[in-house]
């Protein structure tokens, strides 16, 4: 594991204890430094050609961004509405973070970021990525004429690309020890209310912070053998419960990973966890060659490739989110009506 992953698996042990420990109150000094260099770094947000939701957290790792974005843009296609997605594209190489580009559902997860490619194959509606979202939202509307409307997977605290709507999703951590970056998990300080166009989504059983908010419904779904799922063949998934009795290797490398394990248990599942660093790029596999079954999400599936499988079977298994229909009918109220362009 890297120097910083390591720093940061540190920290995160600390972070989501209800009262901050002696470590984090002598880090406490850094949080105020880091919410003075976060203001100083604000600038005048630019519009882009269509309305935009943000869907972004206040706390440092995943809390279920990617299936809300997911969720998102189907809601908004059965609404009537013709999506795009923009993301920085994290897990990118640094020498291609300058550029904006196209995902493809063909595209290398190393050139365009593995949450982008798997918002692409998931939905099939145009995704970009870029540094400054701003530019990556304005060569999408330029290629894409068609699209109405734009979500943003992350970006909460990018405050140059101006919004119509934002959704914080926070998991069962809620904001930990309450206190911010790097004493605390918060990228800002949480509201003593939410501002009109910012709504609340809890993955996660039931609410996590003071704030309101909606709680999505979460399951997963059927298992898919890698090569089935890379050529896109749905058809082809078996029920979770075909792989019961199996002695299972669980492979993971998001924010999460024992989320996704417990789910697998959940469902009758037996396994061998293997949790990996979130965005892991899968160089090389890290399980033994012999490895008769491994189980692992499509986040993970997106970088892993057929030619060096051996004769290990991989099962993606998906997740899926359900946004309550006050949720999705609030933010639609708040998108209004298309924008002419």
């Amino acid at each position: 594991m890297a120097l910083a992953e390591r720093a940061q698996a540190l920290l995160a042990r600390h972070w989501w204890r209800p009262q901050p420990t002696p470590l984090m109150q002598l880090l406490r000094p850094l949080s105020w430094l880091y919410a003075w260099l976060a203001a100083l770094a604000r600038r005048r947000p630019e519009t882009a050609p269509v309305p935009v939701v943000v869907v972004g957290n206040l706390i440092a790792g995943g809390a279920g961004k990617t299936p809300t974005v997911i969720a998102l843009v189907q809601a908004l296609q059965a609404a009537g509405w013709r999506p795009g997605v923009v993301s920085r594209g994290h897990g990118r190489r640094p020498r291609d973070m300058r550029d904006v580009r196209a995902v493809e559902s063909n595209s290398d997860a190393g050139d365009v970021g593995d949450e982008p490619l798997l918002i692409r194959r998931r939905t099939g509606v145009p995704v970009w990525v870029g540094r400054e979202r701003i530019a990556a939202a304005r060569a999408l509307c330029g290629a894409e004429p068609a699209v109405d409307v734009l979500v943003s997977d992350d970006g909460l605290q990018h405050h140059a690309l101006a919004r119509d709507v934002e959704v914080v999703v926070f998991d069962e951590r809620g904001v930990g020890n309450g206190l911010l970056l790097p004493a605390g998990p918060l990228r800002e300080p949480l509201p003593q209310r939410l501002d009109e166009r910012r709504r609340v989504l809890y993955n996660a059983a039931a609410p996590s912070t003071p704030l309101p908010g909606a709680v999505a419904g979460r399951r997963l779904t059927g298992a898919l053998p890698l090569a089935d799922w890379l050529a896109g063949r749905p058809q082809a998934a078996v029920a979770l419960a075909t792989l019961r009795g199996r002695p299972l290797l669980a492979v993971a490398g998001i924010a999460a990973p024992e989320r996704f394990f417990s789910m697998l248990e959940a469902a009758g599942l037996t396994l061998r966890r293997q949790p990996m660093a979130d965005h892991h790029a899968y160089t090389t596999l890290p399980w033994p060659a012999d490895t008769p079954d491994v189980v692992t999400t499509e986040k993970d599936a997106v970088k892993l490739s057929l030619a060096v499988m051996g004769r290990t079977r991989i099962w993606v298994v998906g997740l899926d989110f359900t946004l309550p229909s006050p949720f999705t009918q609030d933010v639609l109220r708040l998108l209004g009506q298309p924008r002419s362009r």
